[in-house]
């Protein structure tokens, strides 16, 4: 007999992997798990049912926000964190990140990069919104993160957001906020899961799925959050 949660987290597995370069047939995800077509029909309909893929014409489709759907759906199953990592593409979280933005009135630069003091800096997303600039870290994590770890990257986010900061007025690039008189900027850890921790040293740590909802809120408390102020000279990192 078979068990339920394993057939779903087998289907949700090879949806994932099957349609990282587009929509795939019903045949191809049947071979794939080999399980009967009455059992992955049913489980098909449910997901369509539930918003997580388009099922026409015996062919699977998935949006990329379905992807991710699709991916936490497959660790809420106890889905391994390294495999279900692994079937997301990096450019999915920083897409979702940059509609998230967007969804808030956010204008978006993906994958800035800078130099500063004679080295290179990158940072994943940079979203815009006057008066604060929103500087994203994305994470696409593949095991769980110590405390050490943890401040690492948030100390390295830090660094970078500095960094931009003081690259100011020089920096060679068409930032909206150049026209401003002032600007707020603000680290931001973005996960595919959620962590123990939402804020770390006053950085927030964010979901992929929380992450529109989280911009929403953003400056109800943002002076409680780690920041560098632009032409203020102010600081509370």
């Amino acid at each position: 007999m078979l068990n339920a949660l394993t057939v779903e987290s087998d289907v949700l597995m090879a949806i994932l992997k099957l349609t990282k370069e587009g929509p795939v047939s019903y045949e191809s995800i049947k071979q794939y798990v080999r399980f009967p077509s009455s059992v992955l029909k049913e489980l098909l309909q449910k997901l369509q049912n539930d918003g997580l893929v388009y099922v026409r014409d015996k062919i699977v489709e998935v949006t990329m926000l379905q992807r991710i759907e699709l991916a936490i759906c497959a660790l809420s199953n106890k889905g391994d964190l390294n495999q279900v990592s692994s079937l997301l593409q990096w450019k999915e979280f920083e897409a979702m990140a940059a509609i998230a933005f967007e969804n808030n009135g956010y204008s978006v630069i993906k994958n800035l990069h800078f130099k500063h003091e004679g080295r290179r800096n990158e940072i994943d997303v940079v979203g815009c919104r006057k008066p604060l600039v929103v500087c994203v870290d994305c994470k696409h994590w593949h095991h769980s993160i110590g405390s050490a770890t943890m401040e690492r990257i948030v100390n390295e986010q830090i660094a970078r957001v500095r960094a931009l900061v003081s690259s100011f007025p020089h920096l060679k690039i068409n930032l909206e906020i150049q026209s401003w008189k002032s600007a707020r900027f603000v680290p931001m850890i973005l996960s595919l899961v959620d962590v123990k921790s939402k804020f770390y040293s006053g950085v927030p740590i964010v979901s992929i799925l929380q992450a529109q909802d989280f911009l929403n809120q953003l400056p109800a408390y943002v002076e409680s959050m780690s920041y560098v102020d632009l032409k203020k000279e102010q600081t509370n990192l």
